[in-house]
C-alpha cells in the first residue's frame, strides 16, 4: 500500500510557473505594461485558471470522510486540523492559504488580460472579444471558488449580512493589499454581472485545446451551477439545458465504456480526465495529491472514505435501483485493506510528479481532474427541475443519470412516485443512534422543501444521494453539505470497521462550515471569519 506510482506523460496542460511559493497576494509582473497584443493576452488567460485544488479539503471536511483510532499512522497535523474543521496552521501545497492565494492570483492575470484588452481600443475583434469574455468568466469563476470555500453558503436569507470575500477588478500593484471583504450577497451580484457581460460574447475561435479553457458548454455548466447555489432554479435549468443540448444522453460520461477498459488505474485514470471524452466540460491542473490521498496510496488513510461509509451511505449501500454492491457500476469502486485502515475508491486522478530538483529528488506532485462535467449539470438540472415543481422532467434526468451509471438499473424507469416511496422508507441518518448512518440526512436549507417524507423533499434527497456518487472525491460534497445545512459527526472507525466514538459535529449554523481566510490576510487587516470560540 506504500507503493507510489507515478504515471509520466499525462498532459498536464496549465500553469508553469509555481504559485505555492507566493505569498498572499504577489506583486504582479513587471512586464505588465507589455500586454497589448492578442496573442499575449491569450497567454495571459492560461495562467487564470486554479493550479490548487479544493478536493483533498473538502474531501476530509465532509461526510466522505471518517476517522481511524490512534493506531494509524498515516497522518500529519495538516490533514488532523482539516478534519476536525479546525483553523489550520500548518502549511500544506493544497491547504487553504494556497487555494486562496492561487485563486486570487488567477483573478489578478484574468484583470491583466482584461487591461490589455482596454490597451488595444477595447473588444474590437473577434478574438479579443472572445479573450474578454474569457477573462470575465475566469474573474467569476474564481471569485465563485472564494466565496464558497471562504464563506458561508449563499441564502436569501442571511448572506447580505455574512461576510464575503474581497472582489478584485484591477490588477494588483501591492503585496498583501487591505481588502473589504463585503458580503457573501455582495459578491454573488458581482459574479453574475461578470458572467452576464461574458456569456454573449463567448466564442472558441482561438482555443488549442478548448477543455482547457472556458468553451461553450463549460461556461453554460458553470452558470447553471451559479445560479443553483444562487437559488434561481429556473436560471439554472435554462444554462443546464443550453449546456446539455437536446440530447443530454450523447454528451454524459460513458461509464459502460469506462467498465471494458483494461482494470489498470493509469489507463481508467488518464480516460476520466481524457481531453477527448464529451463529459469532461472545463479540465484543470493542480498542484497537489488527490493523486495519493483520495487514491491507492497510504497517504493520509487515517482519515479516509471507509467501508463503513461506503456500505452504509453511497457506492456500496442499497440503493434505489436495489441491492448494491461496488460492482453494481460500470466503472465499479475499488477496495484496500491494509494493516489499520481500509478504503473504498473510484479511480479518478492522475499522478505525475514535477520535479524541481532532479538530484535531490524534490518537486511536486500534480494531477489533473475536471472542474464541470455534463454528468453534473445534469443533476444540477434535476435539482432546479425539482424546486419549480416540475417533478416528471426531474425524474427522468434522474432516470437518465443512473441508467447511464449504474449496471444494476439497466431498464429501470424512475418516477416522482417511486422516488417518493424509496426515499420516505430509508431511515434518516444518526436518528436513534448517533453512530448510526444511511443514505439519507436531515436536510434544512433556508429554501422551502416541504415535509420530511414528501415528494420534494424525498426527490432531493435522491439527487443529494446521485450527485454524491457522481462526484465522489470532487469536492462537491462539501458545497451541498453547506448549503443543506447537513449535520455531520466526526466519528472514529474501531478495529472491526464500525463507527465507535462521536468526537465532534457540524451543526447546521456552525461557523466552521466558512474556512478561515489565511492568517496573511488577517495580518493585512482583513476581517477574520467569526468562530464560536
Amino acid at each position: 500500500m506504500n507503493k507510489k506510482i507515478y504515471i509520466y506523460g499525462v498532459v498536464l496542460l496549465g500553469l508553469l510557473s509555481l504559485s505555492a511559493c507566493n505569498g498572499f497576494l504577489d506583486k504582479m509582473p513587471d512586464n505588465r505594461a507589455e500586454i497589448d497584443k492578442e496573442d499575449e493576452v491569450q497567454k495571459m488567460l492560461v495562467s487564470a485558471y486554479p493550479d490548487h485544488d479544493y478536493l483533498v479539503v473538502n474531501e476530509l471536511m465532509s461526510d466522505n470522510t471518517d476517522r481511524y483510532m490512534e493506531n494509524n499512522p498515516n497522518t500529519s497535523r495538516y490533514y488532523e486540523s482539516v478534519y476536525s474543521w479546525s483553523d489550520v496552521t500548518e502549511s500544506d501545497n493544497e491547504s487553504s492559504a494556497r487555494f486562496w492565494t492561487g485563486c486570487y492570483d488567477c483573478i489578478s492575470n484574468a484583470n491583466l488580460a482584461l487591461e490589455g484588452i482596454e490597451k488595444q481600443g477595447g473588444a474590437i475583434t473577434p478574438t479579443l472579444r472572445e479573450a474578454k469574455a474569457e477573462a470575465l468568466l475566469c474573474r467569476a469563476f474564481n471569485h465563485f471558488l472564494l466565496v464558497n470555500e471562504f464563506c458561508m453558503a449563499y441564502n436569501s436569507e442571511t448572506s447580505k449580512t455574512d461576510l464575503g470575500v474581497p472582489y478584485r477588478v484591477v490588477p494588483e500593484t501591492e503585496l498583501n493589499p487591505k481588502g473589504d471583504r463585503g458580503t457573501v450577497a455582495g459578491v454573488y451580484e458581482k459574479i453574475e454581472r461578470d458572467l452576464k457581460e461574458a456569456l454573449p460574447m463567448m466564442g472558441e475561435s482561438y482555443f488549442k485545446v478548448p477543455k482547457y479553457h472556458f468553451n461553450m458548454r463549460a461556461a453554460y455548466a458553470f452558470a447553471c451551477r451559479f445560479y443553483l447555489y444562487k437559488e434561481e432554479w429556473a436560471e439554472a435549468e435554462r444554462y443546464a439545458t443550453l449546456c446539455l443540448g437536446a440530447d443530454p444522453s450523447a454528451i454524459l460520461r460513458d461509464y459502460e465504456k469506462m467498465g471494458t477498459l483494461p482494470n489498470d488505474y493509469a489507463v481508467r485514470v488518464n480516460h476520466y480526465s481524457a481531453t477527448d471524452v464529451a463529459a469532461n466540460l472545463l479540465l484543470t491542473t493542480t498542484y497537489g495529491s488527490p493523486g495519493r490521498v483520495l487514491a491507492n496510496s497510504s497517504s493520509a488513510k487515517k482519515f479516509a472514505h471507509v467501508p463503513y461509509i461506503a456500505e452504509h451511505e453511497d457506492i456500496a449501500a442499497n440503493h434505489i435501483w436495489g441491492p448494491t454492491s461496488t460492482s453494481s457500476f460500470y466503472d465499479r469502486g475499488h477496495s484496500y485493506n491494509g494493516s489499520n485502515f481500509s478504503y473504498v475508491i473510484f479511480w479518478r486522478f492522475p499522478r505525475d510528479f514535477e520535479y524541481t530538483n532532479p538530484v535531490a529528488g524534490t518537486g511536486y506532485h500534480r494531477s489533473v481532474y475536471p472542474l464541470f462535467t455534463t454528468d453534473e449539470c445534469l443533476l444540477n438540472r434535476a435539482e432546479a427541475r425539482i424546486m419549480q415543481n416540475k417533478l416528471n422532467e426531474a425524474a427522468a434526468d434522474l432516470t437518465l443519470w443512473m441508467r447511464n451509471c449504474v449496471k444494476a438499473a439497466a431498464g429501470q424507469t424512475l418516477t416522482p412516485a417511486s422516488i417518493q416511496a424509496f426515499y420516505s422508507s430509508v431511515n434518516y441518518s444518526y436518528d436513534g443512534d448517533p453512530l448510526i448512518s444511511t443514505i439519507k440526512k436531515h436536510l434544512h436549507p433556508h429554501f422551502n422543501i416541504g415535509e420530511e417524507g414528501g415528494v420534494v423533499e424525498s426527490m432531493l434527497q435522491c439527487v443529494l444521494d446521485f450527485r454524491r456518487i457522481e462526484t465522489l472525491h470532487m469536492g462537491l460534497r462539501w458545497f451541498d453539505i453547506k448549503r443543506y445545512r447537513i449535520v455531520i459527526p466526526r466519528r472514529t472507525i474501531d478495529a472491526s470497521g464500525n463507527p465507535a466514538s462521536i468526537e465532534d459535529q457540524l451543526a447546521q449554523d456552525d461557523p466552521r462550515r466558512a474556512i478561515q481566510i489565511p492568517q496573511k490576510a488577517r495580518d493585512a487587516g482583513m476581517t477574520p471569519n467569526p468562530r464560536n470560540n
